[in-house]
């Protein structure tokens, strides 16, 4: 190739090269989940490429803290496990606002009032049971009854974000409260580390119920274990898995097409082949999971139970002798 010619190679390639974005984005996903995100992401949006930072959200909350307080934070946007965490970020001035137009689609409950984080899936906390189980509870009420003494299983909230989340959520209920968690300590229930060991105690039949997120017995009963899921006629609580743009990106603009796509009918849909249940209203469900419209979500409040975190904490382990 002739020098001219390769001149004329680079000119038209400089344009696209100039075009072209990268968004950091931190993620407590699944590895498998956020690979799918983001090549989904880059498929619909050629023109950016997405780097991307996988760990739990404890972890990568460290992480960015030292990159702020250094001067230097990484990523363009956070997709990480719960609003309580954003919520905190927001009330220091973190994250930016950004009105996304996908909002609409949304109950007002899963996304800040502010824009500064938006739900994109629902997982659920209700009650496990063993198929070998004598009675079938319906409601949270049930497992505080004098016959479930010695029977139920639950993470705990001193290791579990979404059993700390669970326990915000009933506490400020009418007809559970603090009085719920003491019937719970006092009939024996064992509270321990998180999700996983309640549900190998309920597959086990070790004990015959369990306060679990719903993903882990639905998949696990498809799978053909011997496990049921129900969904409580209180209600249930819920994580959200939520997005957010970093007040200090310098890409904003793709940022908010990164927020825009997971929150679209097609980001939703992608939710939907991982198993979760969809937090957009009007996508269906994954197989094996009731819709929406089924589902009763408990009122919950990001802000009060960032305040609470640590007296819920405190009075948690005092109830059930736990440090």
């Amino acid at each position: 190739m002739t020098r001219s010619l390769i001149a004329a190679a680079c000119a038209l390639a400089l344009p696209t090269l100039a075009s072209a974005e990268t968004l950091t984005l931190y993620t407590s996903q699944p590895n498998q989940d956020a690979q799918q995100t983001v090549d989904a992401f880059m498929e619909a949006n050629p023109d950016i490429t997405v780097d991307w930072v996988r760990d739990g959200t404890t972890k990568l909350m460290a992480r960015l803290t030292s990159e702020i307080e250094a001067g230097a934070p990484s990523p363009d946007v956070l997709l990480i496990a719960d609003t309580v965490t954003l919520e905190g970020m927001a009330q220091q001035g973190l994250l930016a606002a950004y009105d996304s137009p996908e909002a609409e689609a949304y109950d007002a409950a899963l996304y800040s009032p502010d824009g500064h984080y938006y739900s994109t899936k629902l997982i659920t906390t209700g009650i496990a049971y063993n198929t070998g189980a004598e009675t079938v509870p319906t409601s949270w009420a049930d497992l505080a009854k004098p016959e479930m003494a010695n029977l139920v299983a639950m993470p705990s909230p001193l290791y579990s974000g979404a059993a700390l989340i669970h326990l915000a959520t009933l506490t400020e209920t009418d007809g559970l409260g603090w009085d719920y968690y003491q019937a719970l300590a006092d009939n024996n229930a064992r509270a321990e580390g998180g999700n996983g060991g309640t549900f190998k105690a309920v597959a086990s039949g070790e004990k015959p119920y369990g306060v679990l997120v719903d993903f882990l017995a639905l998949r696990a009963k498809a799978d053909g274990s011997p496990v049921e899921f129900v969904f409580p006629e209180e209600g249930v609580s819920y994580v959200t898995e939520p997005v957010a743009i970093l007040k200090a990106s310098d890409n904003k603009d793709a940022a908010q097409k990164f927020v825009d796509f997971v929150l679209s009918e097609t980001g939703q849909e992608l939710v939907v082949d991982m198993g979760y249940i969809p937090a957009r209203n009007g996508v269906a469900s994954p197989e094996g999971f009731p819709s929406r419209d089924e589902i009763t979500l408990m009122d919950f409040d990001p802000a009060k139970a960032l305040d609470d975190a640590e007296a819920n904490k405190a009075r948690f382990a005092e109830i059930f002798g736990v440090q």
